[in-house]
């Protein structure tokens, strides 16, 4: 009888555990997420489809499906998780390319960068990410002796990584290619490539950038008004003034929730990339810190779970899924306080969009699996 009692006791004392402060954190922000986007998307919700809440509806679904999605990634077997990686590399490069067929895209603000499916679309980007990941994980991990060399240890991702870009390019998204560009040097740094190499693929990366704005008039005048966009406040540096005065005009404490001018029809796409203005002007310092708080333990918690791991596979996937959520936050946090030019990168669980959403969910369901570990 008393070892029938011990047995279940036993079972429980080594049972997988996740990582408390790491789902915390993801879930606090994508709550943040829901209630912003609700303040952020009323009147223009209202004016398009008379229904102040026919945003935060579908943002609600598509936090509905991330969550499922989260929990099915958090509790897989590792043996399916690092499952068929190349056909799923191509699945997404598949889906990227179908983009440029207008039939099956959609078209908006001058770019096809989503797939219509249904009554919904899709962005391949998002999920282009996690491949991208998963493909320099498993090419890194089992390259080692070999990821030293030009040919074999080089080449091949850098390829797979300028085939991706390429197509963004096409669609254009310079944004999206860039982010996938930073991605494989980071993931490519701690794989072990010689720094010669990846020093050198850069200088040629920032040089073909630097063409790719002088060539396009849009580009050239976006990248002037990052410079100076009071200068241009009238056209092309619109939203990012009107982005400095919403985290003006926030103060310490915000104009309190739902209060916010530069959201009715002043700072456009409010609800979306420039969600943290919003933020800033109706939460004030206070909510530009919890949110800033929330984004530090996270990283912090998703880099040690990296570290923990024993198998480089693991460590590697580990580290590229928070640099996916990391490079997010710097990256769209960056623009909104006008450091680098306008990009469209999103605010992780915050900004609007379901492909977003549910792609920074598949990271953190996947960071939540590599963190289980038996209580020693």
């Amino acid at each position: 009888m008393s070892r029938f009692l011990l047995k279940p006791s036993s079972e429980l004392a080594t049972k997988p555990t996740i990582d408390p402060l790491l789902l915390g954190a993801g879930l606090v922000l994508a709550g943040l997420g829901l209630v912003m986007v609700l303040s952020a998307s009323g009147v223009m919700a209202e004016r398009m489809v008379s229904d102040k809440y026919y945003f935060f509806k579908k943002q609600c679904i598509f936090a509905l499906i991330g969550l499922v999605v989260m929990v099915v990634m958090a509790k897989v077997p590792r043996s399916i998780l690092h499952g068929p990686v190349y056909p799923v590399l191509f699945g997404v490069l598949i889906m990227c390319a179908m983009t440029l067929i207008p039939q099956l895209s959609v078209k908006a603000g001058g770019a096809r960068r989503w797939l219509a499916v249904g009554p919904i679309s899709i962005q391949p980007l998002e999920f282009a990410k996690a491949a991208l990941v998963f493909y320099l994980a498993y090419f890194f991990s089992r390259k080692q002796d070999l990821v030293r060399s030009f040919t074999i240890g080089f080449l091949p991702p850098i390829f797979i990584t300028l085939v991706f870009c390429f197509i963004l390019l096409l669609q254009p998204d310079m944004g999206g290619a860039v982010f996938l560009g930073m991605l494989f040097f980071f993931m490519s740094l701690v794989g072990g490539t010689r720094i010669f190499y990846l020093l050198g693929s850069s200088m040629i990366g920032v040089a073909a950038m630097g063409l790719l704005i002088m060539s396009s008039e849009y580009r050239v005048k976006r990248f002037l008004a990052f410079l100076d966009p009071f200068k241009h406040s009238a056209d092309i540096g619109y939203q990012l003034v009107q982005s400095f005065l919403a985290f003006g005009s926030g103060g310490i404490g915000g104009v309190g929730f739902g209060a916010g001018k530069q959201k009715l029809f002043y700072l456009p796409e409010a609800h979306n990339d420039f969600i943290m203005a919003v933020v800033g002007e109706e939460l004030g310092f206070v909510g530009v810190s919890l949110v800033f708080i929330c984004v530090g333990i996270l990283l912090w918690r998703a880099f040690s779970v990296a570290l923990a791991q024993d198998d480089l596979r693991d460590r590697f996937t580990a580290y590229g899924m928070t640099m996916i959520l990391g490079l997010g936050f710097l990256l769209n946090m960056a623009v909104v306080l006008g450091c680098i030019p306008p990009k469209g990168v999103a605010m992780p669980f915050l900004s609007y969009g379901g492909s977003n959403m549910v792609a920074c969910f598949l990271c953190l369901g996947i960071l939540l699996n590599l963190s289980r570990k038996r209580p020693t």
